[in-house]
């Protein structure tokens, strides 16, 4: 970034300085651990891992000089604990679940009837969602990079930006599916998905027996991640509860 006139340093240059004291107090005892050598009491208590203290640091530091307002930070960390994440999806595939028409539409028209639940947002514009069924097992990947539909599943987990994941996915889904400990019958055909920029899915789950008489918001919780990204299915226990 071009030096100003009223900036001689550059805001790169400051960033760059940021990091460096945010590391240096993160690595000062007397610094990062000080409250913890005041009460040899509380020494049970967990201390902050390296990379949470630099990161408190640097934080501190950008909102300290006006570039980060802490107010906008708190809104993005509270849309992703309780506005955005997987339960928007396992909410649609509930709706789906008990709604006949809904589901219609949801295969139709994906972004319009997720739309409807009130689920929209950046990489989540063009949706198309896969249905599971018996002789059907729908994988989704993204072989180039890590495209996932953040309104409706969050961000996405490590495991789907790993390397091993993208290629392997691909190669050996049935191997892939079996690591994650699901075991499909020879018979089932498994169909892979590469998610991209322009589009991407959301599976559908088939219902688990024994959950006729669940009502909607029962469902929802039952719904994981894994079984709407492909690599689980959504299962009860013995006593009727999440598997």
């Amino acid at each position: 970034m071009a030096k100003s006139r009223n900036d001689p340093v550059g805001r790169r240059g400051f960033l760059k300085g940021a990091a460096a004291s945010a590391a240096a107090m993160a690595a000062d005892p007397h610094v990062a651990h000080a409250d913890a050598h005041q009460d040899r009491d509380h020494e049970h208590q967990a201390v902050p891992s390296d990379l949470t203290l630099r990161v408190k640091a640097l934080e501190s530091l950008l909102v300290e000089k006006g570039l980060v307002d802490r107010a906008a930070l708190d809104a993005v960390v509270d849309a992703y604990e309780t506005k955005i994440g997987p339960r928007n999806g396992a909410r649609v595939v509930a709706r789906a679940w008990v709604d006949p028409a809904y589901k219609k539409r949801l295969l139709a028209d994906a972004s319009t009837a997720i739309a409807e639940l009130g689920y929209v947002g950046g990489q989540g514009e063009d949706m198309v969602v896969l249905e599971n069924s018996a002789k059907v097992h729908n994988l989704v990947v993204c072989t180039l990079c890590s495209c996932y539909p953040w309104p409706i599943l969050g961000l996405p987990p490590v495991w789907y930006k790993s390397a091993p994941y993208r290629s392997r996915a691909v190669i050996d889904p049935r191997g892939v599916l079996r690591e994650f400990g699901l075991e499909l019958a020879d018979d089932v055909e498994v169909r892979v998905w590469d998610s991209t920029a322009e589009v991407r899915y959301l599976v559908l789950p088939e219902r688990p027996a024994g959950s006729e008489n669940m009502n909607e918001d029962r469902l929802a919780e039952l719904v994981t991640r894994d079984a709407m990204v492909g690599v689980g299915k959504v299962t009860l226990s013995p006593a009727g509860g999440a598997a």
